[in-house]
């Protein structure tokens, strides 16, 4: 009897119904966001064609290299870090890749660019464990670092892709008829999100961006994880400059220059914490959606650039502000 009623106590505690009401606002706002987004943009835009397949095909394609990137930033923002130099080295990597695609071949141009990603994501986590330099400054010097690499390497100019096979691969491409751009996307998306929640590596970085010193006493080793975090986040900004250069058909030193804000701010809405402890990679792809489908909305409705700057920025505060309330506890 006893044994019985404390299984009825204990049950609903454990529930679905029990785990929805104890989720904080912020795992699931998101997803209404979207919805209501979504909504409003179709009946407001409905004559301007947002509803179009080819336009919601062009919302997945221009958000694919921000998702990309979103993903890396999952990781460092869990951990408690900032990766400020991944715009800069979509542009260096895009660029090296460009340069040695058109002197070297394929296989050069994607082992070049990927390595450049790499290389300075290892910089950037060896400076911030060895050094105990805050990840905010040196990423932030990396960043000054890598656009300068990119205007002197190119003089200004662009490099352009005319091999078809890397074009097709990393933008233009198609697989079963899927965009190459999508594909991309969704395998990031899957492997983070994998990794993030089914994997020690995941469990560890959560553990060391909620509470450092617990962290290492427990054994967790914590440097190592943020230098492959760091590395991460700068191979994912390699990969985004691939998908540039295969869509654009060329790489310019200007790639990349205004996806920081827009990177953070989709992972931040999609439900990562910003302070460590806390994320979700899914949630990061939608922030990318949201953002790119208001990206595309001010576009059809007719703003100018200015405006649509200053609309962009008041709807990433908005939405910030709803998703990133810390608990005064």
């Amino acid at each position: 009897m006893t044994t019985t009623t404390s299984a009825r106590t204990i049950a609903p505690s454990s529930g679905p119904l029990a785990r929805l009401r104890r989720a904080e606002p912020s795992s699931y706002i998101v997803y209404v966001g979207f919805v209501l987004i979504a909504l409003v943009m179709s009946i407001v835009l409905h004559g301007d064609g947002f509803l179009a397949r080819q336009n919601l095909i062009n919302i997945l394609l221009q958000t694919a290299p921000i998702t990309v990137m979103a993903v890396g930033t999952v990781f460092v923002l869990s951990l408690g870090e900032i990766d400020l130099s991944i715009g800069a080295v979509v542009a260096l990597s895009a660029i090296i890749a460009a340069v040695e695609l058109r002197d070297h071949g394929l296989v050069a141009g994607i082992v070049a660019g990927l390595a450049t990603g790499l290389v300075v994501g290892l910089v950037n986590g060896l400076m911030v464990t060895k050094l105990r330099l805050p990840s905010f400054l040196v990423t932030l010097g990396m960043m000054g670092l890598c656009a300068g690499l990119s205007q002197r390497i190119t003089q200004l100019q662009a490099v352009p892709s005319t091999d078809v096979a890397f074009n097709g691969l990393f933008g233009s491409g198609s697989l079963a008829g899927i965009s190459t751009l999508i594909l991309w996307s969704a395998v990031f998306v899957l492997l983070g999100h994998f990794v993030y929640r089914h994997t020690r590596v995941g469990a560890h970085v959560l553990a060391a961006g909620d509470n450092v010193r617990a962290a290492r006493v427990s054994g967790i080793k914590v440097d190592r994880i943020k230098i492959g975090v760091l590395v991460v986040s700068g191979l994912s900004a390699a990969v985004a400059g691939l998908l540039y250069t295969g869509r654009l058909h060329g790489a310019t030193y200007t790639l990349g220059s205004s996806d920081l804000l827009t990177v953070i701010a989709a992972v931040v809405i999609g439900g990562t914490r910003l302070f460590g402890g806390r994320g979700t990679v899914v949630g990061a792809l939608i922030g990318s959606l949201i953002l790119g489908m208001l990206n595309n909305g001010l576009i059809l409705a007719g703003l100018s650039d200015s405006e649509q700057q200053v609309a962009r920025g008041l709807i990433i505060l908005v939405a910030v502000a709803l998703t990133l309330r810390e608990d005064k506890s």
